[in-house]
C-alpha cells in the first residue's frame, strides 16, 4: 500500500520544494506537480510530490494517518476523534456512481 504524507512547502526551487512535516524539513522532488509556491499543500510519496492539495484535504489524510497509529497502539477514542466525521453517518456513494445505483431495492418476495 502507498500512502502519501501532506507537507507544505517552506521554498521552492526549479524541479524541488523544502517542504515541513511537522518539525522535519525535507526537499522534494516536485517535478510530478505543476509549480509551486510556500505555503501550498503536497501530498508526498517516497520523496516526490504526487499532487497539490487543498490545507482541508491536507488536514484529514493528516488524521487518518495519525488515525492508524491510533488504532496500532488501541486508542479506539482516538480513532473516533480523528474520524469524527464518519462516526455516525452511513457510508454514501460517490456522485458519479449515484447515477448508476437502482433506486429501488430488488428484495426476493
Amino acid at each position: 500500500m502507498c500512502i502519501g504524507i501532506p507537507m507544505q512547502v517552506i521554498e521552492a526551487a526549479t524541479g524541488r520544494a523544502l517542504c515541513a512535516d511537522g518539525d522535519s524539513r525535507v526537499w522534494v522532488d516536485t517535478r510530478l506537480v505543476d509549480a509551486v509556491q510556500p505555503g501550498v499543500w503536497l501530498l508526498v510519496f517516497a520523496g516526490a510530490a504526487r499532487e497539490q492539495i487543498s490545507a482541508e484535504r491536507a488536514a484529514l489524510v493528516s488524521d487518518a494517518l495519525q488515525a492508524l497509529q491510533a488504532s496500532a497502539r488501541g486508542d479506539h477514542a482516538a480513532v473516533e476523534r480523528l474520524f469524527a466525521d464518519l462516526i455516525g453517518r452511513e457510508p454514501q456513494l460517490p456522485p458519479h456512481l449515484r447515477a448508476q445505483s437502482p433506486t429501488n431495492d430488488n428484495q426476493d418476495s
